[in-house]
């Protein structure tokens, strides 16, 4: 098939390509960066299109008439962009998303969305089954930016969809990790803290609670989504159940890291203000993932997070990126 990866080069997205690449797919990637020389793969077997995802002419290099499917993961993603870029994450979701399903629809390609945990927001009745309720805080925290403009790209998707017959679906990733990811979450920055002799960083605490998912785990899910004719105009959460505290994954990062740097609390609302809240559980139900595409996380917290770190250990240009967290 002819493909389209919209951020392509990002964390997901290329991870993405790598697995489609050897399936014989024609892979285009549409993203504003080219694939980086530690992306050989994609340098070698897929076409890049250069463009913002806001712009329709610029994607329409990419989304030509004999596209089959386009799985649309070009997004501004991270807290620290939350607070920082409110403005370009809204227009790059909710923009970019429109232009993306217009160009589909008019080549009768595929849409798959990937989406996110975020969606729900503080709906404390978890785990959260795909039609669950979003519960969200004030539109004067920055905080919510991306989960709105997430669920109006959700919006406007199953729109599509039912007003254009279009075949679309989407994916809700929760709390995705692994090699490459910027180091700027709870597992990546850990690790590229503790490889680099720093202290570590928990929020509140750590109490909170996480179902962390490897990202090969969340690429099978992806492609079985898009694979499947039985997910047309259905959402499926792609995420493990297995609850665990962000305490206890930075504490085992650094006991697999051999760390033994100080553990530093930060007070969210000290540090943040009030543009910022943060969750006390996010838990999905991927029941319905597992029923209609047969998907389920194998990769358990432990191996995930070993296997990032010794991927880490070889990838000194990861090491030494700037921490990005937000504080």
């Amino acid at each position: 098939m002819s493909v389209v990866v919209t951020g392509g080069c990002g964390f997901i997205g290329s991870h993405l390509v790598e697995k489609l690449i050897p399936l014989g797919d024609q892979v285009k990637i549409f993203d504003g960066v080219p694939p980086p020389e530690h992306h050989a793969l994609a340098r070698k077997h897929a076409q890049f299109v250069k463009g913002d995802i806001r712009d329709k002419d610029s994607l329409a290099k990419a989304i030509t008439p004999d596209v089959d499917v386009v799985y649309h993961l070009a997004a501004v993603v991270g807290v620290d962009q939350y607070l920082a870029r409110p403005l370009d994450v809204i227009d790059t979701t909710l923009t970019g998303t429109r232009n993306v399903l217009e160009l589909a629809a008019q080549a009768g390609a595929k849409v798959v969305l990937a989406s996110t945990s975020e969606v729900f927001g503080k709906n404390p009745a978890v785990p959260w089954r795909e039609d669950g309720d979003r519960v969200l805080g004030p539109t004067t925290a920055d905080r919510w930016v991306y989960s709105s403009s997430k669920a109006l790209a959700e919006h406007v998707t199953f729109a599509f969809a039912r007003q254009h017959d279009m075949d679309a679906t989407i994916i809700r990733y929760f709390n995705v990790y692994g090699p490459r990811q910027r180091p700027a979450y709870i597992v990546s920055r850990s690790v590229h803290r503790a490889l680099n002799g720093l202290s570590l960083v928990v929020y509140d605490e750590g109490r909170q609670t996480r179902c962390f998912t490897y990202v090969d785990d969340a690429i099978e899910g992806t492609l079985l989504a898009a694979a499947s004719p039985k997910s047309a105009g259905e959402a499926f959460n792609i995420g493990s159940m297995v609850e665990t505290t962000v305490g206890e994954a930075v504490s085992l990062i650094a006991k697999l890291s051999n760390s033994d740097a100080e553990i530093v609390n930060v007070d969210t609302r000290a540090k943040l203000g009030k543009v910022y809240e943060d969750l006390a559980r996010r838990i999905p139900d991927n029941t319905k993932a597992g029923d209609i595409l047969g998907w389920r996380p194998t990769t358990s917290l432990r191996d995930g997070i070993a296997a990032t770190i010794a991927w880490a250990r070889e990838s000194s240009w990861w090491l030494a990126l700037p921490d990005s967290g937000a504080v």
